[in-house]
C-alpha cells in the first residue's frame, strides 16, 4: 500500500472514503480497501466504531475488491 500524502487525501472525492461524512478510511485502490477493512475491524473490537459504521466500511471495501 502506498502512502497518501495530505494533498492526495484532500483531493479524494467524498465517495472514495469508507465513512464519507467524516472523510475517514480512504479507499482509492484495492490495497487501501484491504487496509480499511482491517483498521475498521480493529476499531470495532476496541469499541470505537459501531457495527453500522463497520458494515458501511466493509461494504465499500468489498465493492472495490470485487467481493460479493
Amino acid at each position: 500500500m502506498t502512502d497518501l500524502s495530505a494533498h492526495e487525501r484532500d483531493a479524494l472525492p467524498a465517495h472514495a472514503f469508507g465513512l464519507p461524512e467524516q472523510r475517514a478510511y480512504p479507499m482509492p485502490d484495492a490495497s487501501h480497501a484491504r487496509n480499511a477493512k482491517a483498521r475498521a475491524a480493529e476499531e470495532f473490537n476496541k469499541g470505537v466504531l459501531s457495527s453500522a459504521e463497520k458494515a458501511k466500511i466493509d461494504r465499500k471495501a468489498d465493492a472495490i475488491l470485487g467481493q460479493p
